[in-house]
């Protein structure tokens, strides 16, 4: 601990050069300044991308049909292959596969279909679903509830809409109880649901009908005919593994050429997060290595400035040395005094940045679909922010300790 007198010596060295010293203390304010700031912003920017992703188990593997590229058992390429309903109980049957969600859209991709409410009207996406679905891309259920597999076995005329749907068609209403109508047909509504992606991932979601598959099919007479899947591995198995195996499993009852890589799409989420996790890890370290080099170049002004106030006062320093001080004591004195500047001016830094923050998230309040989330310094950051302050103060005032505790008093007393 800093007694009194050490602490009128500290502040009497920093008034003789109030310029200089705060021109010096800028150097490493600006270093923890971006340094907190950058983190932060990357922080929100991992975040927001996560927040797109909707939190996606990264258990998911998704499986479609496209037209072969490759002749086969005396086929021609060019098929293009028609997913069936066993299907389904044969990736089942694929070891490490523990959710099977077939899935149908009426329409095309990205088309959508007039729904009907009463006077109301507008135009969403219809899907068949099974209850795993819900396992496999987490949604969130805000009212009643999700497809169940009674609705499924019974072939139950019920639905269930993304938060967006149910506000167009119900407004504030409770939509529970209340029926909806598809191309003549009139489904139930049981329940409401959203999701926590943003863009076109979370639209997909919000603006759509989610009705069981077995109604689905036979409603809108599309019997025997699966979309595409949508696959939960298990805890143990690798995702990338199941993506695999399911491929080949389709491909041989779909007989398609062993080496045809086209003729079945698949996108697997643990590849792709594995991939984003990856670039944000690269980005901290970037970031690190940045924002150090920053900080380290308002360390060595630091340091250059101690340098240069150790020789302004090497006639104080004889003196001292003189009436007994020991080399220690010139040296505590000294790296106290860098401790202090850095310390301060860093600590305003850190307080600077985490108010850059602050104000940023205020602005993305106002814009939910930015890809930026809110940025923020959580207190590990904060704890090696100013561990990293005090390493700093510390090796700032090294050279020139070492400096003031080599002056030979004699020498020194003779210095004007």
């Amino acid at each position: 601990m800093f007694d009194l007198d050490s602490w009128q010596e500290i502040a009497q060295s920093l008034a003789r050069n109030k310029l200089r010293g705060l021109l010096t203390a800028c150097g490493v304010f600006w270093g923890i300044f971006m340094l907190v700031t950058m983190l932060g912003i990357g922080r929100g920017l991992e975040q927001g991308t996560r927040k797109n992703l909707g939190n996606m188990t990264m258990r998911s593997v998704f499986i479609w049909t496209q037209r072969t590229s490759l002749p086969y058992r005396g086929l021609q390429p060019g098929r293009y292959l028609r997913l069936r309903n066993d299907d389904i109980a044969a990736l089942r049957r694929v070891p490490g596969v523990k959710y099977v969600a077939p899935r149908l859209q009426l329409g095309g991709w990205r088309d959508g279909q007039n729904v009907i409410a009463g006077a109301k009207s507008g135009n969403f996406t219809v899907m068949g679903d099974y209850p795993d679905f819900r396992h496999v891309e987490p949604i969130q259920v805000l009212h009643g509830r999700f497809l169940n597999w009674r609705d499924v076995n019974d072939v139950r005329k019920v639905a269930v809409l993304g938060d967006q749907t149910r506000g167009v068609l119900f407004g504030d209403t409770d939509p529970i109880g209340k029926y909806i109508q598809v191309k003549g047909v009139y489904l139930q509504v049981i329940g409401e649901v959203t999701t926590d992606r943003t863009g076109d991932d979370g639209d997909r979601v919000r603006f759509s009908v989610f009705v069981p598959f077995s109604t689905f099919q036979r409603a809108f007479n599309d019997r025997d005919h699966v979309g595409w899947f949508a696959l939960g591995a298990k805890d143990k198995a690798a995702p990338e593994v199941v993506e695999s195996a399911a491929k080949s499993v389709l491909a041989a009852r779909h007989t398609v050429h062993p080496q045809d890589q086209d003729a079945i799409g698949s996108y697997n989420a643990a590849a792709q997060i594995a991939k984003v996790e990856g670039l944000f890890r690269g980005l901290r370290l970037f970031i690190w290595f940045v924002g150090t080099l920053t900080l380290l170049a308002g360390v060595l002004g630091v340091s250059n400035i101690l340098l240069i106030t150790v020789k302004e006062r090497t006639r104080e320093l004889g003196v001292r040395k003189a009436l007994g001080a020991t080399p220690w004591t010139i040296v505590s004195m000294v790296l106290k005094e860098a401790v202090v500047l850095t310390s301060l001016s860093g600590y305003l830094g850190l307080v600077a940045g985490v108010g850059a923050l602050e104000l940023l998230t205020k602005v993305l309040e106002r814009l939910p679909n930015a890809p930026l989330n809110r940025p923020e310094v959580d207190l590990r950051v904060a704890l090696s922010a100013m561990l990293v302050l005090v390493l700093s103060g510390t090796l700032a005032g090294v050279v020139p300790a070492r400096h003031a505790a080599r002056i030979s008093p004699v020498e020194a007393l003779r210095t004007e």
